[in-house]
């Protein structure tokens, strides 16, 4: 499936409590429960929390499912971009 860096404009979002990401966290969770339930295949890897935004990969069948979960858990999909390679300092290493 492909992935996709989600860019979500999130005023003050380094200043939430634990508390706050751990309520957002169980949102999203419920929303992607959700449409797994109803057969469309989105899933949350990971979130990094900068001052007014938040930067989160999901792999999903399509970009309308990256949107439909935003419209459905009222976080903002500002900017999808689809992810076309992935490296990492091993690459580097790489003799292939």
């Amino acid at each position: 499936m492909p992935r996709f860096l989600i860019e979500r404009d999130i005023p003050e979002a380094g200043s939430m409590e634990r508390e706050q990401l751990r309520a957002a966290s169980a949102k999203s969770n419920d929303v992607l429960s959700d449409m797994r339930a109803e057969r469309k295949n989105i899933l949350w890897e990971q979130s990094y929390v900068a001052d007014e935004k938040i930067f989160c990969l999901y792999i999903a069948d399509t970009e309308e499912l990256i949107r439909e979960h935003a419209d459905r858990s009222g976080f903002p999909a500002t900017v999808v971009t689809p992810m076309r390679k992935r490296i990492d300092p091993t690459t580097a290493d790489d003799a292939a």
